[in-house]
């Protein structure tokens, strides 16, 4: 008979239950509604990141390779730890080992773990100072194959942690990181599929860590990455990543502004980036699509490229909402909160 480890207590099931009816009969409180896998209110994690197959039925392939299931669905066969859909994998005391600007207000900063931090490229983590001050933060490191946490902060006028970062951080401060959470990340095995990367700002950062990603692991399906601002001087590592595209054929770097002046590099395309996205691209059934940034583009882009064909579990985003003293403390793994 198997059992659930659930909050560091030991809750038995009966023959061929879920974990729902098991926890629920032993006074748990878990969300759930529909009971048939569709709703997925009752979304839980393996802590092993093996839950039975059959529990992560129409879960996007991101969920699944983090260990989410459906608790309505799971009859486990051997014993599970499980933790909610939202919980904090983990911690870690970093300090910072280099600041350096990739523009006039986009600071590469770099952390260096002092403990093992697992995290997939793309993936965002909450930055913790020393006084409880946190933001969230995407990363634009590579992992394992990285020895460093690679954050791009742009400064927020009046932003309490961008201006700290840009103004006052020094190398060897300080921080916590915890996380990670998200699901913008490339998951290997449809090495064909085409894959469209879109964003505006330090969006930039997830869609170049997942770009790495999945030509790490050998992707040779087209790789398009749009990334937008409203002129050139938004722009970042425009030159690394055209000498990337230089050495992968199958990527194509579309860097785009609203405006621009005379002398603007021809490279650069000047218009709305929704508008090239859906002009370059007529038909998204076959596509895989990550969307970061601004939450107005990653919402409105992401209607259109459903629409235009995409499937739902094929769509993946991370829009970056600013932090306001009325927004609320706990929000959805897809939403990255900064300033």
């Amino acid at each position: 008979m198997a059992s659930v480890s659930y909050e560091d207590r030991q809750y038995p099931l009966l023959p061929g239950e879920t974990v729902l009816d098991g926890l629920l009969r032993q006074g748990v409180d878990v969300p759930n509604s529909c009971r048939a896998g569709a709703c997925q209110s009752c979304l839980m994690r393996d802590a092993n990141g093996k839950p039975p197959a059959a529990s992560q039925q129409g879960l996007k392939e991101s969920l699944k390779a983090q260990g989410y299931f459906l608790a309505c669905q799971c009859k486990p066969e051997t014993d599970l730890t499980v933790l909610d859909a939202d919980g904090v994998s983990a911690r870690a005391a970093a300090h910072v080992h280099e600041i350096t600007m990739l523009s006039g207000d986009v600071a590469r900063v770099r952390l260096e773990c002092k403990s093992t931090f697992d995290y997939r490229p793309g993936q965002f983590i909450q930055l913790v100072r020393s006084d409880g001050l946190s933001r969230s933060y995407s990363l634009a490191s590579q992992g394992k194959r990285d020895t460093f946490l690679e954050l791009h902060v742009r400064k927020i006028p009046g932003g309490s942690m961008s201006n700290w970062i840009h103004d006052e951080m020094a190398m060897g401060d300080e921080v916590e990181v915890r996380g990670p959470a998200g699901d913008c990340f490339y998951i290997p095995g449809r090495p064909e599929q085409p894959l469209l990367l879109a964003g505006t700002g330090t969006g930039l950062a997830p869609l170049y860590a997942l770009a790495l990603d999945a030509l790490h692991h050998g992707h040779t399906g087209p790789i398009r990455l749009y990334h937008g601002a409203l002129n050139p001087a938004g722009l970042y590592m425009v030159r690394e990543l055209m000498e990337l595209c230089a050495e992968h054929p199958n990527l194509t770097y579309i860097p785009c502004v609203l405006s621009a002046g005379d002398d603007c590099d021809p490279a650069i395309r000047i218009g709305n980036l929704e508008q090239m996205v859906m002009s370059d691209i007529t038909n998204f059934a076959d596509w895989r699509i990550f969307l970061c940034g601004h939450p107005d583009l990653v919402q409105s882009l992401r209607k259109k490229v459903f629409l235009a064909g995409a499937k739902r579990k094929e769509i993946y985003s991370d829009a970056f909402v600013m932090r306001t003293p009325e927004s609320v403390t706990a929000l959805p793994t897809s939403v990255a909160v900064l300033r």
